[in-house]
């Protein structure tokens, strides 16, 4: 175990991302909406996962790793920032996609595609599936002598976690500078990796910010989010933190996973049309979407100021809209 500031990571993201207010948004709403633009974090087009990537992908060099495999949806962000940074690092990089869904070459997949990444599809929905033919992968790269290294999905693992540690840093200090004071971040869960990393990194602060979390699949996230809270804390040394009464995760999926909702398609135009930004149908306009529904309901304190975490995924547009 190592304390926070002794585990290794890469410098990829380029810090910091733009934190400041949604004049627009915050006048249609009545609230103070800010935007943290970690849709800016400066490769690929940018998205949360490159924070993660940081701490993983130097566990990947440290452990002699040559070649990264990972999975997840055909338009997988993660997938597709995860090649972009392995190109960038010098690492050989495959996909193990779900083949169901938008598997033709647009959005994400067009990306993979200019950069020379191999992509294998699993023409199944079972994760189960998808990790039998990473393991084949595996075990044949290593007979041939190679060293590859598996990240899972959304690189929601400890090591990952920390990412939003530093983002949590990182807004805490550009708030100072601009005398604001954070009270709710909000942010998406499709994996639990972020939102554990912004509940770990409010702790670790003492910062006092609440925050709250709108998940995009139907999965009951709360003990994925408690258990990669707990698991990050051990290997940080800071096992009497806790969290049980701290989170609050609203479910927005809709119809399900990777399928446009009304809500979120809505608030994917406004935000365009009055902020001159673009979401995504995935995760990020279903989040904004969340926000929105939970301020008509009454959720946030009149006078909070509510950060809107912007999780990248612009890709998607092009395959889905």
């Amino acid at each position: 175990m190592k304390s926070y500031e002794e585990i290794k990571k890469i410098d990829l993201v380029h810090k910091p991302t733009p934190l400041y207010k949604l004049n627009n948004i915050s006048h249609i709403t009545g609230k103070n909406i800010y935007i943290k633009r970690d849709d800016m974090t400066g490769i690929g087009l940018g998205g949360n996962k490159v924070r993660k990537l940081e701490y993983v992908l130097a566990d990947a060099i440290e452990c002699g790793a040559d070649t990264i495999i990972t999975t997840g949806a055909a338009q997988s962000n993660h997938a597709m920032l995860t090649a972009a940074c392995c190109r960038k690092l010098g690492l050989d990089v495959i996909l193990v996609l779900m083949k169901s869904g938008i598997s033709e070459k647009k959005g994400n997949l067009l990306l993979n595609d200019l950069m020379g990444v191999e992509v294998i599809f699993v023409d199944s929905d079972s994760i189960r599936d998808l990790y039998a033919e990473i393991n084949r992968i595996s075990d044949e790269l290593k007979a041939t002598g190679k060293t590859p290294y598996t990240i899972p999905i959304g690189a929601s693992v400890p090591l990952g976690v920390l990412g939003y540690v530093d983002c949590v840093k990182e807004m805490v200090e550009q708030s100072e500078i601009q005398a604001i004071e954070l009270d709710h971040i909000v942010c998406c869960t499709g994996s639990g990796g972020t939102y554990a990393g912004v509940l770990l990194g409010s702790k670790l602060l003492n910062s006092g910010i609440k925050s709250t979390s709108i998940a995009v699949t139907p999965d009951d996230f709360y003990p994925v989010v408690t258990k990669l809270f707990n698991q990050t804390c051990d290997i940080i040394k800071k096992d009497s933190l806790s969290i049980e009464d701290e989170i609050n995760i609203f479910n927005y999926a809709g119809d399900g996973y990777a399928i446009p909702s009304e809500r979120g398609n809505a608030a994917i135009n406004l935000m365009a049309r009055n902020e001159g930004l673009f979401l995504d149908p995935v995760y990020t306009g279903k989040t904004f979407g969340g926000l929105l529904d939970l301020i008509d309901k009454n959720y946030f304190k009149d006078d909070e100021n509510i950060v809107f975490l912007h999780t990248g995924g612009a890709a998607s547009l092009f395959a889905f809209m």
